[in-house]
């Protein structure tokens, strides 16, 4: 069957106004404070480049339309939120950052019309911030998310919360947390766990230290969160109790995607500043660009680029059609991140010397994707998920044919 590529002509108008918010407004705040959003001014400054791109009509891209959004499906996100990615700044302006993008999706498909009003609203509108809490210390939840050892526990009127999470993107400063918690089973069971709501007030939460990393674009860092005695009442549960890691796949297949569209930006950009240098930089009596080694880089970050953007629509058009889309998105996230990071590492050593310099920001851009290769499932996790399915299909058929 055909899949359609193509962006509408909202998306194509969306996407060329955010190309122009962040080639003209963003960058120079983003190469004023070297790429770290912390240093800029956190939520405070969040605040600032939101009203920037709500002036350039293209806040909330992703957002539905009677919470202020634009209601884009994830087709027509790509290409806007690859213009956003441009610059680490972008995604935080356009209120498409992780986590709050994939929780603002999560929450539109399953919270209830009170847990739409109470915590959707004022997170699409960039009131608040969010922080999804799955990770956690070792045994726990990480990679392998049956793992998960917090729990929730029946009490009279609700839930106690117990556990320890850690790596929780945002937590500083967010204004509530989806806590992902063990209703049934041990750790190691697949199934049993169920996602809750929480106000980040809420006796009982305590966000820890930052774990330094090396990126440097997320308001609220990486935190380490401990929920001890947190009381929750039944409406915080998010859906159906027991039916948690069923509804992190409305999550998981569109956040996995939508990092890909944002890091592809960075790429691009990390491609351009590598050609820009490539057509000015002469050595051995030549044009760099003109020689063969450093054509061979050129050509693979053009491949690279393409591929991935490829692969990335498809993945897009499957989750659009209403499928999961579990091994398109794998196979995307995979090579997206894979080629991410070599479109950056290519361009940094076709820039020599001042690729490692901070006069370009290449090695800024390098230490944002990185992580993209864990970050949403290990590359490692990913193959064996896809191996596995591969395998079952292979079977399956031997199975059809011998009957």
């Amino acid at each position: 069957m055909a899949i359609d590529l193509t962006h509408t002509a909202q998306a194509r108008q969306v996407a060329e106004a955010t190309r122009r918010l962040v080639r003209e407004r963003i960058l120079p705040l983003e190469n004023a404070h070297a790429g770290d959003i912390t240093a800029a001014g956190g939520d405070a400054f969040r605040a600032t480049i939101q009203q920037l791109a709500r002036d350039a009509g293209v806040f909330a891209p992703h957002a539905p339309t009677e919470y202020g959004g634009l209601g884009m499906d994830m087709r027509d996100r790509a290409s806007v939120f690859e213009e956003a990615g441009y610059s680490v700044f972008g995604p935080a302006a356009l209120n498409i950052a992780a986590p709050d993008e994939g929780n603002i999706h999560m929450l539109a498909h399953i919270a209830s019309a009170e847990q739409k009003e109470r915590f959707l609203a004022p997170l699409c509108r960039g009131e608040v911030r969010s922080a999804f809490a799955m990770t956690e210390p070792q045994p726990g939840a990480g990679a392998d998310p049956a793992a998960l050892a917090t729990t929730a526990a029946r009490v009279p009127g609700g839930w106690r919360i117990d556990g320890a999470k850690q790596f929780i993107t945002g937590a500083d400063g967010a204004g509530f947390f989806i806590i992902m918690a063990r209703t049934a089973g041990a750790p190691g069971d697949r199934g049993g766990a169920t996602m809750f709501l929480a106000p980040a007030d809420a006796a009982g939460i305590r966000v820890g230290r930052h774990i330094p990393t090396i990126d440097r674009s997320m308001v609220g860092g990486h935190c380490e969160v401990a929920f001890d005695g947190l009381q929750l009442s039944d409406d915080a549960v998010l859906g159906e109790v027991d039916e948690g890691y069923r509804y992190a796949q409305v999550r998981l297949g569109p956040a996995r995607m939508t990092h890909v569209m944002r890091w592809l930006g960075s790429a691009r950009r990390a491609h351009d500043i590598a050609l820009d240098y490539s057509a000015g930089r002469r050595l051995f009596g030549h044009r760099l660009g003109d020689l063969g080694m450093a054509q061979k880089m050129i050509a693979d970050n053009e491949i690279d680029l393409a591929a991935t953007r490829a692969l990335l629509l498809t993945a897009c058009a499957d989750l659009d059609a209403g499928d999961l889309g579990a091994t398109s998105a794998s196979i995307a996230k995979v090579y997206g991140a894979e080629a991410i990071n070599r479109v950056v590492d290519r361009s940094i050593q076709l820039c020599g010397g001042m690729g490692v310099s901070e006069d370009l920001p290449l090695s800024r851009l390098q230490r944002e994707v990185r992580p993209f290769r864990i970050y949403d499932g290990p590359s490692e996790v990913h193959r064996w998920s896809i191996a596995k399915r591969a395998v079952r299909r292979a079977v399956h058929s031997r199975e059809e044919g011998s009957r």
